[in-house]
């Protein structure tokens, strides 16, 4: 067998395993694409089946013609999914007019009458306002070493509280996971241990939502300070 010869069957395995990895990292972004697609269509369908299924019910006492058909599984799940953002988009333009605001805020005002629910309520709440600050006004997206030292996670400041014992400023960080970032944790940290950057609240999400298939081809990166948590902190 000549050397050449030799070298291919060497080599074959190689280029084998090669063309599974590009091709794994060709498909890669569209099953991430598809997970977070998936998690949201089963929540909206969750959330609307129970609309689904009493239009199931009126439509077997009203048109019994459409009783097969209504009670297909994939349909009640695309009713259910249309219900759900119908509602949500109700919701959205009611609450845009002052009449809605005035219907939130009495809501609130009965949810605060509730502890439990109110403190679930009042902390989901305030951290929807943290995430929505915008550019400029504070810096929100940051790096810190997780989930060991030399490691860098993204993470989003949440606010910021004083150590009444050693006078340190630390800060709550949530660090998302990828590529769902509702699973992620809470980590307290030092502030000065903070790597301020200069990424949007968008650039990072996806960033996390594509495992970091889409990133910024530069990142500016700089010691957290407390200047730059002017708008951002509720630290007195």
């Amino acid at each position: 067998m000549s050397k050449d010869n030799i070298v291919r069957q060497i080599l074959r395995p190689l280029r084998i395993q090669g063309t599974l990895l590009a091709g794994f990292l060709t498909i890669l972004p569209l099953v991430v694409v598809w997970i977070v697609f998936d998690f949201l269509l089963s929540w909206l369908s969750r959330a609307g089946l129970p609309i689904a299924t009493g239009l199931t019910g009126f439509a077997d006492r009203h048109f019994p013609v459409l009783s097969p058909w209504a009670h297909n599984p994939l349909v009640q799940s695309a009713v259910a999914v249309v219900v759900v953002l119908l509602v949500l988009y109700l919701i959205g333009a009611v609450a845009s007019r002052v009449v809605g605001l005035r219907l939130i805020n009495f809501y609130e005002r009965l949810i605060a009458r509730i502890p439990l629910v109110q403190s679930i309520y009042s902390a989901t709440k305030q951290s929807i306002a943290a995430l929505q600050q915008r550019p400029g006004e504070g810096s929100r997206v940051v790096l810190m070493n997780f989930p060991y030292p030399g490691a860098l996670a993204i993470g989003f400041l949440m606010r910021t509280f004083r150590d009444t014992t050693t006078d340190r400023l630390l800060a709550a960080v949530y660090v998302p996971t990828a590529p769902i970032p509702t699973s992620g944790y809470l980590e307290i940290v030092p502030v000065e241990q903070l790597i301020a950057t200069d990424l949007t609240m968008d650039q990072a999400m996806t960033m996390v939502l594509s495992g970091g298939a889409t990133a910024p081809d530069t990142i500016s990166t700089s010691p957290m300070t407390i200047g730059k948590l002017d708008g951002a902190s509720p630290a007195p």
